[in-house]
């Protein structure tokens, strides 16, 4: 699946690349033309910014062309920090001394409510590796309160999951909740340093961690998203990594990544950042976001509040589609940023409210979207791949993010918002080609008016 010899000989072989070589590649990124893995080592090896800045433009220009102006919003949610690994970057190793704990289900639901208050639809579940203490029983009895509790205006519509690998019976209990995503990072592809960093536990197992997603596809689950822990290894190793992954999914099961996330390694507790030689550049980070997208225009790409702000909002040009929003990134972390305290994996860098999000995506001419209707229409796996690819998302995903938007400004935005909120979706509606789905919009927005909520193409 991953083979090192041949991703190291690509990178050997385009080291000294030409001007020619990188403006042929990019030419055919530009056209849109699937491209090889050594037109995706080669852009990997610019670093001069007048290609720099061609990459980036090519990289937007797609971007803008598939997904439009729409950016997801969702919002990570830690169940629990019991962990039996011991892995050298991370806050929740087994070596740190702290009083674990785990969400009991009235916990869950009061992190829940926190979280619907704030406007979210979609939340991502994340646990430590504890077959004890975090079974997957508990992960699945976790997941059901989370989907029936209900607040002032509504629920969570979609839960993705980022458990550890585990079997098929296993990601068969997962599918029966109804999750939406099942997300798993590699954390690095390169096997000698991932046999590094992860010391002991079965974490360790590098060849079990690889094949997660066989397993989880062998269940049932139709869309899974995989991510790297950019700063263990050389990234230019792990995009052509993830590259061989995805193709290897596409060929063996029709379908390949639905996301891909793109964290950067950051300071934790009990780990020393400076003893990782690989840290990423903001610069680097941002060529990694471009590449991606020219590589699997149809993927999306994933962002979280370990990037600041600044950041966030440049990348958002080249490539990202989906961004978490007033993360805590601890145990209970919600009710306990309220009260100030609590534990988190990492630092966080943005530390705005999901509210000060949305503002400052709008004023940057962006949707924010908190759409979950292709997962409940079916539109997943395989089937959400073909429509995307067909241009015929369009008509669904513009539309649905402009009702989320209309539906969060009603129930939580103030008189003023809403009237920001009604003039955008003005301005957007002209955009639209079909009229059948132009005239659909507006019922359905007059019926959000009315009172009616979760209204969905």
């Amino acid at each position: 699946m991953i083979d090192h010899h041949y991703i190291y000989n690509l990178l050997k072989k385009t080291s000294n690349v030409t001007k020619d070589n990188i403006r042929q590649s990019l030419l055919k990124a530009k056209d849109r033309k699937r491209l090889s893995h050594k037109d995706i080592a080669v852009l990997l090896q610019i670093e001069e910014e007048e290609d720099l800045k061609e990459l980036f433009k090519i990289a937007q220009d797609i971007k803008q062309e598939i997904y439009g102006k729409r950016i997801v919003i969702f919002a990570p949610l830690y169940l629990s920090d019991y962990c039996v690994n011991s892995c050298l970057y991370c806050g929740y190793k087994r070596e740190n001394q702290f009083q674990r704990r785990k969400l009991t289900r009235e916990e869950i639901q009061e992190e829940v409510k926190l979280l619907e208050k704030m406007g979210h639809k979609r939340l991502a579940v994340e646990v430590g590796e504890d077959p004890i203490n975090c079974s997957i029983e508990y992960v699945t009895e976790a997941i059901k309160a989370i989907y029936e509790t209900y607040n002032e205006h509504g629920n969570i519509r979609r839960v993705n999951v980022n458990i550890a690998a585990t079997t098929v019976d296993n990601y068969r209990k997962l599918k029966d909740t109804g999750i939406g995503t099942y997300i798993l990072f590699q954390e690095t592809y390169h096997q000698p340093t991932y046999e590094k960093v992860h010391v002991s536990g079965p974490k360790a197992n590098y060849a079990y961690h690889l094949t997660a997603f066989n397993r989880a596809i062998a269940a049932g689950i139709d869309d899974v998203g995989a991510g790297v822990l950019f700063g263990l290894y050389d990234y230019k190793f792990e995009v052509l990594a993830l590259m061989l992954h995805n193709e290897y999914l596409e060929k063996e099961y029709g379908v390949g990544f639905h996301t891909i996330s793109v964290p950067r390694l950051k300071k934790a507790e009990g780990m020393d950042i400076a003893s990782f030689p690989h840290i990423v550049t903001d610069q680097e980070f941002k060529k990694i976001v471009a590449i991606i997208r020219l590589a699997v225009p149809f993927t999306g790409i994933i962002l979280s509040t370990r990037e600041s702000h600044e950041m966030r909002k440049e990348v958002i040009e080249y490539g990202i589609s989906q961004i978490s929003a007033g993360s805590c990134t601890g145990v209970g972390g919600y009710k306990e940023e309220e009260q100030g305290e609590g534990r988190a994996q990492f630092e966080v860098s943005d530390h705005r409210k999901p509210f000060e999000v949305i503002q400052d995506l709008i004023e940057n001419d962006h949707i924010p979207s908190y759409c979950t209707a292709c997962y409940r229409m079916g539109r997943t796996g395989d089937r959400f791949m073909a429509l995307a690819k067909s241009g015929q998302i369009q008509n669904v995903c513009g539309p649905n993010a402009l009702m989320t938007l209309m539906e969060y400004a009603l129930d939580y935005g103030d008189e003023e918002f809403q009237t920001v909120i009604n003039t955008m979706i003005d301005k957007e509606i002209v955009n639209i080609q079909r009229e059948d789905i132009k005239n659909l919009l507006l019922e359905k927005i007059e019926k959000m008016k009315q009172g009616e909520r979760d209204l969905y193409l």
